[in-house]
């Protein structure tokens, strides 16, 4: 009869020969503990170097186990502080826009106290012809509102421009820096009289421009201009800018300059409209 190789030793054979064993073992070590030193320092040399190692093994997982989760749970604070500055964000860009607001209007209260005798509205702009600068823009009042053609229109310390047409619910406002504005003004305490031309070419360099000035006037860099009496259109006394670069004319009867306007053209948002005309239009 040949032993067959391939067959496997069944479990419970295997398991009856180690409780056996075990049992030997047992009853050895009660009757002559000293019987199973060399096996117990045999054992110890190998058995205790794979506890050292399991025990590294173990520590080692355990430490990365738990960094592991020290960075989810970092992870996760880091999460929630980005929500946290979100909102902080949006708070204080809210905040802002508040404040600039309140600013703006805080101006526009300013400049009505420059202006006490006329009667004011506070409007706001929502289109422009030009995407470059605010020579013709459109506004969030109209004729419901009492704003008509011709009312003067004003902001940040002076005159923006006028109202060229009024509808409903909203108007049309031509600006003193577009090529089609002439206003009669004044210059300094003297009263010169003077013409301010708008020109869209000269406001990239932030000025627009002042002619048909008497060539004995007494003038100087620095002085205010302002909207004078003789104008059909505009009220007296509004500033419209400040004098610089005065030049003598080629006729030598008179001089020109620049006009750094008052008002800032780059950017309006809010402004006051009076509400008085200095010349009625019938509608």
């Amino acid at each position: 009869m040949r032993f067959n190789r391939n067959k496997d030793i069944s479990p419970k054979y295997l398991l009856l020969l180690l409780s056996i064993v075990c049992i030997a073992l047992i009853v050895v070590s009660t009757i002559d503990p000293n019987l199973l030193r060399p096996v117990r320092q045999y054992t110890g040399k190998v058995i205790t170097p794979l506890q050292q190692g399991v025990d590294e093994v173990g520590g080692w997982i355990s430490d990365h186990l738990k960094m592991f989760g020290n960075i989810k749970q970092l992870q996760e604070e880091n999460e929630e502080l980005k929500k946290q500055v979100d909102i902080y964000r949006t708070e204080i860009e809210r905040n802002q826009a508040e404040l600039a607001e309140l600013n703006e209007l805080r101006s526009l209260y300013n400049l009505s106290l420059l202006y006490p005798d006329y009667n004011m509205t506070i409007a706001r702009v929502f289109s422009t012809n030009s995407s470059e600068c605010f020579n013709e823009f459109y506004i969030n009042k109209g004729l419901n509102d009492g704003i008509y053609e011709d009312c003067n229109v004003l902001c940040d310390a002076g005159l923006v421009g006028i109202v060229t047409e009024a509808y409903d619910d909203y108007s049309k406002v031509r600006a003193i820096i577009d090529d089609d504005s002439t206003i009669v003004a004044e210059i300094g305490n003297e009263n010169v009289l003077c013409t301010v031309e708008g020109d869209i070419s000269t406001l990239s360099e932030g000025y627009i421009l002042v002619k048909d000035i008497d060539k004995n006037a007494l003038i100087s860099e620095g002085d205010k201009v302002i909207t004078s009496n003789v104008s059909d259109r505009y009220f007296y006394g509004i500033t419209i800018g400040y004098i610089t670069d005065i030049t003598m004319d080629t006729n030598n009867l008179t001089k020109s300059a620049h006009l750094i306007p008052a008002a800032d053209f780059s950017d309006i948002d809010d402004l006051q409209v009076i509400l008085d005309r200095k010349k009625e239009v019938n509608y």
